[in-house]
């Protein structure tokens, strides 16, 4: 079920979202709707992001991908090189290198397609309201049972209409 409540004022939204929030709602169960970018305090809607971290493990795997696959070439096609060593430094290191660039340039753009929803992970059911000029919606998922508390926090924060959507 979806509750979307609509508020004038920044503040009233930002004070919905805290008690939304310290009544066990998650920030990935509410969603925040207005025509124009607003800002909110720090630490009040905020998603985690992993993309550092992703960033860097994927530079990891690519970049030992990368290695492991000139080393298994340069060690099992047998060649004659004249008494110079078959494994080369020089040349490993530069593809190990660019690998690992390309590993952590791919891992990143697909970790921010990702969390950015276009590679789709949301619930593809969620409504997204219409949004009036001058005014945030606020959209809150919640289970049927809990829908009364969450309707009774929106109203007293100050949302001017609440609308009740039930997903198919």
């Amino acid at each position: 079920m979806y509750l979307i409540g609509e508020f004038r004022e920044k503040h009233a939204a930002a004070a919905a979202i805290r008690k939304l929030r310290d009544g066990g709602i998650g920030p990935a169960d509410l969603d925040l709707f207005s025509e124009e970018p607003i800002s909110l305090p720090r630490g009040l809607l905020d998603r985690p992001s992993h993309m550092s971290l992703v960033s860097v493990l994927g530079a990891i795997a690519l970049g030992s991908l990368a290695t492991l696959f000139v080393r298994y070439a340069q060690n099992n096609y047998k060649l004659v090189t004249g008494g110079m060593p078959i494994f080369s430094f020089w040349a490993t290191g530069v593809i190990t290198y660019e690998m690992t660039m390309l590993g952590a340039i791919v891992s990143t753009f697909l970790w921010f397609l990702w969390e950015s929803g276009l590679i789709p992970k949301r619930d593809k059911r969620a409504p997204v309201p219409r949004v009036a000029a001058g005014s945030l919606c606020l959209s809150v998922r919640c289970e049927p049972d809990g829908a009364d508390r969450a309707t009774e926090i929106l109203g007293g924060a100050g949302a001017i209409h609440i609308e009740r959507r039930v997903d198919a």
